[in-house]
C-alpha cells in the first residue's frame, strides 16, 4: 500500500513539473542573437589588466646594455640595395647583432626603391631607416639637403681605430662631398672588361685596349647565325643606359660638365661617343635596348656573349656554377680607353649613411656597425661572401690575392681610379633621368644622336630651373 502510494505521488509531481515548463515556454520570446557577446562570454575583469610575472607567458626581451656591449637593445634598419654585397650583409649581421646586442633589421630593394624609399623617409623626416647603403651618385644630393649625417665629428673621434690610410684614396668619393663625409666606403667598384678567354684564344686575339679594338674584337666575334655575340651592353630606358653612355664618355675622354661645372651633355664629344654606342650595339644580342644590369649580367654568364664591360663586384659570380655557364672561361683586364689617352678608369660603387633624423642613440650604434664592418678582419669576411673592397691591405692580402687572382687589376683600376665620370652634383638625378630616356631614344631608332642630347639637355635645363 505504501508503495503505491509513493508511486502516486511520484507521478503528480512529473505532471505539475511538464505543466511548469509548457508554460514558461510558452509565455517566453526566443531572444534575437546578441550584438555583443553575452557578459557570461567576456573575459573577467582581472584579465584585462597585466598578467603577473608568475602567469605571464615567457617574453623575449631586449639585451640590456652594459659596460661592453653599450648599445645592446638598440634596434636599427638598414635599407640595402640587392647588390652582390646584400649576401655579405646577410651573413655578416648576425655576427654583429651576437657580439654587439644591436638588432639590425635589413630592407632589400632594386635600385629604383631604394633611392624613391630613403627620398621619402628623408623628405618626410620619418626615420624609417637608421642606416642605408648610398649611391656614389647620391653624394652631392644627400649633403645638400643634409639627408645623412656627416660623419667627420666619428671619424676624428675614433680616427685612431679606423685606419683611415688604408682605405683607397678614390674610395672616399662613395660619400664624399666638398670635404665632408656623408657616407663612409663600404663596397668600390672598377669598371673593367670582362672577357672569354676561351674565345680570345680560338681567335687568336688579344684582350682589347683601345675602344676602337673593342669595337673591332666585338665585331669580329659576333655569329649571330649560332647566337653568339661579340658583346653585352646596357640599353633599357632609364638609370641603366644614363650609367653605361657616362661609362664610354669617360673612356673617351669627355665628360658631362662644362669648365664651369654646369651640366652639357650636348657636346660634339658626347654626340660621337652615342654614336660609338651605335656602332657597339649592332654585335650585342637582339633586345639589348630592354637589358639592365641584371638582363646583361645573364647574358654574359649564359655563354652567349664574349665580352662584357661591367662592375668587378660581379666577377666572383662566373666561378660559381649554379649561377654560371661560364665557370674557368673568363678573365678580366682593365676597361679599354681610346688610342691615346692617360688611363683613368671608371670607378662606382656603395657608401653606407646615417639617416640625419635618427635619434643620437641609434646613430651611435649606427656608427658601430660602420666602424666594425670596415675593420680589415671583417673586410676578409666581407669579400668572401660577395662584398667589394674599399682597402688596399685588402686588394693585397695573399690568401685573398690567391682566392682572387683578378685583385691586382682591380688595384690598378682603383688607383687610377675616376670617381666622378659620374657627376656627384646635386642635379645628379636630373641628368640620369635626361640620358636614361634619349640615349635610349637614340639606340631603338627613334632619334638622331644629336637630336636626342639636345632634347635631353633641354630637359636637363627645365628641370633645373
Amino acid at each position: 500500500m505504501r508503495s503505491k502510494t509513493l508511486k502516486t505521488i511520484f507521478q503528480l509531481l512529473l505532471m505539475l513539473t511538464i505543466v511548469l515548463l509548457t508554460v514558461q515556454c510558452a509565455g517566453t520570446p526566443t531572444p534575437a542573437p546578441p550584438t555583443q557577446p553575452p557578459a557570461a562570454t567576456q573575459p573577467p575583469q582581472a584579465a584585462t589588466q597585466p598578467p603577473t610575472a608568475a602567469t605571464a607567458p615567457p617574453a623575449t626581451q631586449a639585451p640590456a646594455a652594459t659596460a661592453e656591449k653599450p648599445y645592446a637593445g638598440v634596434e636599427l634598419t638598414l635599407a640595402s640595395m640587392t647588390d652582390q654585397y646584400v649576401t655579405a650583409f646577410r651573413y655578416l649581421i648576425p655576427i654583429f647583432e651576437e657580439q654587439t646586442g644591436v638588432k639590425i633589421t635589413m630592407d632589400e630593394l632594386g635600385y629604383v626603391d631604394l633611392y624613391q624609399k630613403l627620398t621619402a623617409d628623408f623628405v618626410g623626416h620619418t626615420a624609417n631607416y637608421d642606416l642605408m647603403t648610398v649611391d656614389i651618385v647620391w653624394s652631392g644630393e644627400y649633403a645638400k639637403n643634409k639627408y645623412t649625417l656627416p660623419l667627420d665629428d666619428f671619424m676624428e673621434r675614433d680616427k685612431a681605430e679606423l685606419g683611415l690610410d688604408d682605405i683607397l684614396p678614390v674610395a672616399w668619393t662613395l660619400g664624399e662631398w666638398e670635404g665632408k663625409h656623408w657616407a663612409y666606403p663600404l663596397a668600390g667598384y672598377a669598371n673593367v672588361l670582362n672577357y672569354r678567354k676561351d674565345v680570345l684564344a680560338e681567335h687568336n686575339i688579344q684582350p682589347p685596349k683601345t675602344t676602337k679594338e673593342l669595337l673591332d674584337v666585338a665585331k669580329a666575334l659576333t655569329d649571330a647565325t649560332n647566337n653568339f655575340y661579340g658583346i653585352a651592353l646596357l640599353g633599357a630606358k632609364g638609370p641603366a643606359v644614363a650609367q653605361d653612355f657616362m661609362a664610354w664618355a669617360q673612356q673617351h675622354g669627355s665628360t658631362m660638365l662644362d669648365e664651369n661645372g654646369k651640366i652639357k651633355v650636348n657636346t660634339p664629344e658626347n654626340v660621337a661617343v652615342l654614336e660609338f654606342m651605335g656602332e657597339l650595339i649592332k654585335y650585342a644580342p637582339p633586345g639589348t635596348t630592354d637589358y639592365w644590369w641584371d638582363q646583361r649580367e645573364t647574358a654574359f654568364r649564359s655563354g652567349s656573349v664574349a665580352m662584357m664591360e661591367g662592375w668587378s663586384i660581379a666577377r666572383a659570380g662566373y666561378e660559381d656554377p649554379k649561377i654560371s655557364n661560364v665557370v674557368g672561361k673568363v678573365d678580366i683586364t682593365v676597361a679599354p680607353v681610346a688610342e691615346g689617352m692617360e688611363p683613368r678608369y671608371g670607378f662606382g660603387g656603395w657608401g653606407i649613411g646615417i639617416n640625419a633624423d635618427s635619434d643620437p642613440k641609434k646613430q651611435e650604434a649606427a656608427w658601430l656597425f660602420i666602424k666594425w664592418l670596415s675593420t680589415p678582419e671583417i673586410q676578409k669576411e666581407w669579400i668572401r661572401h660577395d662584398g667589394a673592397p674599399i682597402r688596399r691591405s685588402t686588394l693585397e692580402d695573399p690568401e685573398l690575392v690567391a682566392e682572387y687572382p683578378w685583385f691586382p687589376i682591380l688595384l690598378e683600376s682603383f688607383i687610377k681610379g675616376d670617381g666622378d665620370y659620374r657627376p656627384r652634383i646635386p642635379e645628379y638625378s636630373i641628368l640620369q633621368d635626361a640620358l636614361g630616356s634619349y640615349v635610349n631614344a637614340y639606340l631603338v631608332g627613334e632619334m638622331g644622336a644629336q637630336a636626342a642630347l639636345d632634347a635631353a639637355q633641354k630637359q636637363i635645363e627645365e628641370n633645373i630651373r
